[in-house]
């Protein structure tokens, strides 16, 4: 039986409320806008689905993936012969913590819409984030930062699930983190369920004027108006990877759909009409390139989905 198959009749007699899609494109799922179709995708609607959920599907061989709003995958395009659960749409509760100065804050939790929250109560700290388009989930397990902000700076614990473990709540210093990496780098198997930032306070509108700086600095500088999974590559040590790109001559470099910005050389954008191979494409035309001329090999901070 397959474990398709297996999922569907489990899911129906355990958890019957739950929203579970056929062959979902993931075009829909992902900032690129670009992804064949998952064989199912379902969007639980609590933590407690969410650990039966992933719990049955590592059983059954669905190789559940985990996904926010996309913001930093790129699917491929013949789709997903696996388990895709996205927690955007119903693990996304925002509350204020149980100590001063915290909110809490589950996996599916927009960023932006939590610097709003955050600016709504007087809390500052997060407006770094609010122009970053990913999840609370996703932005843990990279540490995603901007404008010298890093999500390091403001989390007091997060609870995960680990497969063998069940669910452990971590200090700030025991996720690890550091750039672009955390404790989930070298679990990815393990799963964010939420995360209890720790802010300071200050005036509503000083905080909303400083996002509305960020937000402008953001639209000047990234080409916002194409698809794209923003930084396509991280930082490598000693350089930008957006210079070394540019002064290789690529901003431009086009294949098919999918282009190096002209605005800005770190971001791989979708024209209108990419597919996921064009995209992967372009990533590995700019590696080899930069690579033969600055010696420097870039690692997409893109994950690439298989």
């Amino acid at each position: 039986m397959s474990w398709e198959t297996q999922l569907d009749k489990w899911a129906a007699e355990y958890l019957p409320d739950l929203k579970i899609v056929n062959d979902e494109p993931m075009s829909r799922h992902t900032s690129f806008r670009v992804g064949g179709p998952a064989k199912r995708m379902a969007f639980p609607f609590s933590g407690e689905q969410l650990v039966l959920l992933l719990d049955y599907a590592r059983a059954c061989g669905a190789r559940p993936l985990v996904i926010g709003n996309g913001t930093n995958l790129l699917a491929p395009d013949e789709g997903l012969d696996r388990l895709v659960i996205d927690t955007s749409a119903g693990l996304n509760r925002l509350e204020e913590g149980t100590e001063p100065g915290t909110l809490t804050a589950e996996a599916g939790v927009s960023l932006a819409r939590l610097a709003d929250f955050a600016c709504k109560q007087g809390l500052t700290g997060l407006e770094f984030a609010h122009g970053i388009p990913g999840t609370v989930g996703g932005g843990v397990c990279m540490n995603a930062g901007a404008y010298d902000g890093e999500m390091k700076q403001v989390i007091a614990c997060v609870t995960v699930l680990f497969p063998e473990e069940g669910v452990k709540t971590l200090s700030c210093e025991e996720m690890d983190f550091g750039y672009r990496h955390s404790l989930m780098s070298d679990h990815p198997d393990a799963v964010v369920l939420r995360a209890v930032f720790r802010l300071s306070p200050r005036e509503p509108e000083a905080i909303r004027e400083k996002m509305k700086e960020l937000m402008a600095r953001r639209k000047a500088s990234q080409p916002l108006e194409y698809p794209s999974a923003g930084s396509t590559f991280k930082r490598p040590t000693g350089y930008f990877a957006g210079t070394l790109i540019d002064q290789c001559g690529l901003k431009g470099l086009t294949v098919g759909g999918a282009q190096v910005s002209e605005k800005h050389a770190g971001f791989v954008i979708n024209t209108g009409t990419a597919t996921a191979g064009d995209i992967l494409s372009v990533i590995r035309q700019v590696q080899d390139r930069v690579f033969a001329e600055k010696g420097v090999r870039l690692e997409p901070e893109v994950r690439i989905i298989h």
